[in-house]
């Protein structure tokens, strides 16, 4: 693999790694280089940025969620020839899962890699406190590797100046440029994190106002031109013990648009062909399907759309009545309960009621963190005694009346002091969660969906 590769790491969330990170992408393919891109932790969001930018997936890397090899398998497999794998880091470049360890943290998956770190400092209203920073940072962990710091929110020429004398002075870490203010390329944030890619769309006029802003501030030049070629042993998936081919639909559109596509290729590699289709718009399901995949996303903006869609809802509760799996999570699982309303809206609006319950939007973050699931009964997606880790992210909040028809599948754990709860609702073959699992936290969980599919087609095809 003669692939380079660079971590975007800020050292705070609100850094504006984001907004650099698309730049860097942008002024590289500019020059014509192929873009391998990455998102450290569990967003959605900046990954369809980069995949509007470059044209490629853009792969979700995960310290907790994943293990070790199974993150060297996704960086070294997604795009074999790319010239450089650009990976925009989490939160501050040490913070992870906790406040001890280095789990999850953008440092942690810089040091797997292999690959040096662009720190990125948010210099407004700062001086010579910046070499402070910068110094500190690059000393707390002598395993990881810089290739240069980048200033943002810079006030003038002078302001850079300043701060690049300061970090020269103090240490030997490369200056690579300073970025100017400017609230034309701020981008507006959306609940947990920036706007989708369709709320904010990322113009042609924007990209290259974005690559414009890196060719003019930063030294792209010296930023690649050190970069060492990744060293990672190339790994082939293992082959399935059996492949049953069989269509799923996926719900993907505007509302529903959180998936990670590990999880398609999983589906993909145990015989699901994906279906995609759009409850926003279109009237029926595909057809010839044996199960139904609902991801997360804002079906809270498009409540009245969907509700209008009365055909689709009713042959989806039909499908639901008749045991075809079907899997939501997060705003699908939302959107498989009877009712929805928006926080802004006293109305709620009728979802295709497979589950007795009704959710509604607030203004006050409901929950937020990773978890781990332990299957404590046999679901569509898996096997009682199961494990898998995933996140959760929501500011609605659903009620779940005492029904004997609907029961918890899940027990689920976050953070070290956090007591478990039930969550993971099936009726029939429905089931629903708030949480957003990674298939490659146990890959069997994706194989045990495709046959409960495929199994559902041949009782079909039995009673013809």
């Amino acid at each position: 693999m003669k692939t380079k590769g660079i971590v975007i790491a800020g050292t705070n969330s609100g850094s504006g790694k984001t907004t650099i990170t698309m730049g860097i992408m942008a002024a590289l393919q500019r020059k014509g280089k192929k873009i391998a891109p990455f998102k450290i932790g569990p967003d959605f969001i900046d990954p369809g940025h980069h995949e509007r930018i470059t044209k490629s997936p853009s792969r979700n890397l995960d310290g907790w969620m994943l293990s070790k090899p199974y993150n060297l398998n996704c960086f070294i497999n997604a795009d074999k020839d790319a010239d450089f794998a650009i990976v925009e880091g989490v939160m501050g470049l040490y913070d992870g899962y906790d406040g001890t360890t280095e789990a999850g943290s953008t440092a942690q998956m810089s040091k797997w890699l292999g690959i040096p770190v662009v720190l990125i400092v948010n210099a407004r209203s700062m001086a010579r406190s910046v070499a402070a920073i910068v110094q500190g940072f690059e000393n707390f962990d002598p395993e990881v590797t810089f290739a240069g710091v980048i200033f943002n929110n810079l006030g003038s020429q002078r302001h850079f100046d300043y701060l690049k004398e300061a970090v020269d002075q103090a240490i030997k870490m490369p200056v690579l440029g300073g970025i100017p203010r400017n609230n034309e390329l701020s981008i507006p944030e959306r609940h947990l994190g920036l706007v989708t890619r369709d709320d904010y769309s990322l113009s042609n006029k924007t990209i290259d106002l974005l690559a414009d802003m890196i060719e003019t501030h930063v030294d792209l030049n010296a930023l690649i031109y050190n970069l060492k070629e990744i060293k990672i042993n190339h790994t082939t998936m293992p082959k399935p013990a059996e492949n049953n081919h069989v269509r799923i639909a996926v719900a993907r559109d505007n509302a529903f648009c959180f998936y990670y596509p590990d999880n398609f290729d999983w589906l993909a590699h145990f015989g699901a062909e994906l279906v995609f289709f759009s409850p926003i718009s279109d009237k029926q399901l595909p057809d010839n399907i044996g199960g139904i995949y609902f991801g997360g996303g804002y079906p809270e903006l498009f409540a009245k759309e969907l509700s209008q869609n009365h055909h689709l809802l009713l042959d989806i509760k039909e499908k639901s009545n008749a045991n075809m799996p079907i899997y939501g999570e997060c705003g699908g699982f939302m959107y498989l309960c009877q009712t929805l309303q928006p926080h802004e809206d006293n109305k709620p609006y009728t979802m295709t009621g497979c589950f007795p319950f009704n959710t509604c939007m607030s203004k006050k973050l409901n929950a937020l963190g990773y978890r781990e699931i332990n299957l404590i009964q046999d679901a569509v997606i898996g096997k009682k005694g199961m494990t898998l880790r995933g996140h959760e992210f929501h500011y609605s909040s659903v009620d779940t009346p005492v029904s004997e028809n609907v029961c918890t599948h899940y027990q689920v754990t976050g953070r070290k002091n956090m007591a478990a709860y039930g969550d993971g609702f099936q009726i029939r073959n429905t089931l629903g969660s708030y949480i957003h699992l990674h298939f490659g936290s146990l890959p069997e969980a994706a194989q045990i969906f495709v046959n409960n599919c495929h199994n559902y087609m041949r009782s079909l095809d039995a009673t013809q």
